[in-house]
């Protein structure tokens, strides 16, 4: 006798945006992905074309390194599709800081030049610690860094470097991890800051007054 069972699996689908309060009004709705869809009808293959990743990005800055993002908010056929692109460059000894995309895998490939690339692991178990993976990688090499974990790329050669970085969400969204957390808006509560990271009020303080970039 064959006994035949059935099992079904329901969840929520992945949000696409920080949040979604609920509201009465359609009127002032937006849907949960934060974009309309585009009458068939009207739809042309402009709608799925976005040129420019050729240029490079303005590395003059305090990081050296400069993102272009091709994502849902500027390539508006990517609607609904899961997937959004970068291009990464870095001047010589350029970083792209700690930071974790909230909602999207990324893989990337070097183009140019040499990076030292690495994520930290998230909850760490028993007698572990969070846990780093790093590796140098050269032209041709591709590296892949886990939805919503901790990593960053670091130029450590003397030339230019550039990467592009496909990721697994329209919009899968950026947190760099020193600005948010010493740049938000208001402040963090400093007493909050100087216990978490152990050090005295006055280092947050003059943490807080310094001008973090932003190279998306």
């Amino acid at each position: 006798m064959a006994v035949l069972s059935s099992m079904s699996h329901a969840s929520d689908p992945s949000p696409l945006q920080d949040f979604c309060v609920a509201v009465d009004d359609s009127k002032s709705a937006v849907f949960v992905n934060g974009k309309f869809c585009k009458n068939p009808m009207d739809v042309t293959a402009d709608d799925f074309f976005r040129p420019g990743l050729n240029m490079a990005g303005n590395t003059s800055n305090q990081l050296g390194s400069a993102v272009t993002a091709v994502n849902v908010n500027n390539l508006a056929g990517l609607n609904t599709l899961g997937i959004s692109l970068a291009r990464i460059d870095f001047a010589p000894y350029g970083l792209n800081p700690p930071h974790t995309h909230p909602r999207g895998t990324e893989v990337l490939a070097l183009f140019e030049g040499t990076l030292y690339v690495g994520f930290v692991l998230s909850n760490p178990g028993p007698n572990m610690k969070n846990k780093l993976f790093t590796k140098i990688l050269h032209p041709g090499d591709v590296f892949v860094f886990p939805v919503g974990l901790i990593h960053f790329q670091f130029n450590v050669g003397k030339t230019n470097a550039v990467a592009f970085a496909g990721l697994s969400s329209q919009n899968p969204g950026v947190i760099i991890i020193a600005n948010a957390v010493f740049g938000s808006d208001p402040p963090i509560n400093d007493d909050v800051l100087a216990k978490a990271f152990q050090i005295e009020n006055k280092v947050v303080d003059y943490l807080q007054s310094q001008f973090w970039w932003d190279n998306n």
